[in-house]
C-alpha cells in the first residue's frame, strides 16, 4: 500500500531562505558597490537622519574590511536640531569618514540667498549643495531617499542624471532593468544614487532593530515644548515664534523625520524604544513626509518641483 505521509528529512537540510531585509540589504550593498567600482568621486549625503545613517552603516558594511573610501555631505540650513547635529559628528568620527559641511547660513550671510517669507529653509539648501557638488567634482551623490516617501521620489530612478546645472528632468529618465544601472555621465555632470529606493519606512525601522544601529535620540518619545500649527507639532524658537493665537505646551512626542526645524513636526507618540516605534510605524495610515513636513504641504508637486531644480 502507498503511503501519503510526504518525505520531510531533505527540507531538514535545506538553507534558510532570505528573509525581505536580507534582500533589501543585499540590494543596497550591491549598488554601493557598483558606484564605487564606477565612479571616481562619491559622496554620500549624511544629515545623522534615521535613512542616512542606515545608508552610512550598508555602505561600511558593503566595503569591509576597507574603510568607507569616500566623505560624507551635510547641508546644514542652520535650523537643524542639535542633538542631530551633535550625533552626526559622533557618527562620522565612528565610522572613520571625513565630513564636509555646506552651510546655508553663510549663503545668507554674503546674500547669495535671502530668507523665505515662511521663514523654511528646506528650499534654500539647493544652491549649496550644488555649488558643494561643483567645488569638490563629486561625480556621484548617494541620497537616502525611498519611493514609499513622496511621489516624486517614487518615479525617480535608483542611479539618476543630473545635468551640468544638477538639474533633474523626470520625463527624460533612462531604462533601469534587471539591477544594470547605468553611470555613464558627460563632464559636469554626476548621478545621485538612492540605495534605499525600494524600502519602505518599516523596513527601515526592522533593519535598525535588526542591527541595532544608533540614532539621535529624539526618534523616541520625549517631552518636549510645542505649539500647534496647521495639524503639526513644531517646536518654537527663532524658527517658529508662537503666533498671538498659539500658546506652546509640553507634549510627550517623537519625531519621524529631522530635517529643519523650522517645517518639520512632531507626532504625539508614546514609543520610547525600536520596538514600540515599530509597532507605532506598522500601524501608522500616513507617511513620515505626510504627517511631519511643512514644505511638502506648499502643493502637489512641491517636491518634484524641487528636484528639478537639484534638491535631493
Amino acid at each position: 500500500m502507498t503511503t501519503l505521509t510526504p518525505d520531510l528529512s531533505a527540507l531538514a537540510t535545506e538553507p534558510e531562505r532570505p528573509g525581505l531585509l536580507d534582500v533589501l540589504e543585499a540590494e543596497a550593498v550591491h549598488i554601493i558597490r557598483e558606484v564605487v567600482g564606477e565612479l571616481e568621486r562619491p559622496v554620500m549625503l549624511f544629515s545623522g537622519g534615521k535613512d542616512s545613517v542606515v545608508m552610512l552603516h550598508l555602505a561600511a558594511k558593503a566595503l569591509w574590511p576597507a574603510p568607507v573610501p569616500f566623505p560624507v555631505l551635510h547641508v546644514d540650513t542652520g535650523h537643524n536640531f542639535p542633538e542631530v547635529l551633535e550625533f552626526r559628528d559622533e557618527a562620522v568620527g565612528r565610522y572613520g569618514v571625513d565630513l564636509h559641511v555646506a552651510s546655508v547660513q553663510d549663503y545668507l550671510d554674503d546674500g547669495r540667498l535671502s530668507e523665505r517669507p515662511d521663514g523654511t529653509r528646506n528650499p534654500l539648501q539647493t544652491l549649496p549643495l550644488l555649488d558643494a557638488i561643483a567645488e569638490h567634482r563629486f561625480d556621484a551623490v548617494f541620497g537616502g531617499g525611498r519611493r514609499d516617501e513622496d511621489k516624486a521620489r517614487a518615479k525617480e530612478r535608483i542611479v539618476s542624471l543630473r545635468n551640468a546645472f544638477g538639474h533633474w528632468d523626470p520625463k527624460n529618465q533612462r531604462p533601469e532593468l534587471w539591477h544594470l544601472y547605468n553611470t555613464r555621465r558627460r563632464p559636469g555632470e554626476h548621478v545621485r544614487v538612492f540605495p534605499l529606493s525600494n524600502w519602505t519606512e518599516l523596513d527601515v525601522w526592522r533593519y535598525i532593530a535588526r542591527e541595532d544601529i544608533a540614532l539621535p535620540s529624539l526618534y523616541y518619545a520625549h517631552e518636549r515644548e510645542v505649539v500647534e500649527r496647521d495639524g503639526m507639532l513644531l517646536s518654537p524658537g527663532d524658527w517658529a515664534r508662537p503666533r498671538e493665537d498659539e500658546h506652546p505646551t509640553v507634549r510627550t512626542v517623537r519625531y519621524r523625520t529631522v530635517g529643519d526645524m523650522s517645517c518639520t513636526g512632531a507626532v504625539p507618540s508614546s514609543a520610547r524604544d525600536v520596538e514600540a516605534v515599530i509597532a507605532e510605524v506598522a500601524a501608522s495610515t500616513i507617511t513620515e513626509r505626510g504627517a511631519t513636513r511643512a514644505d511638502d504641504r506648499l502643493s502637489e508637486a512641491a517636491m518634484e518641483d524641487r528636484k528639478k531644480e537639484g534638491y535631493f
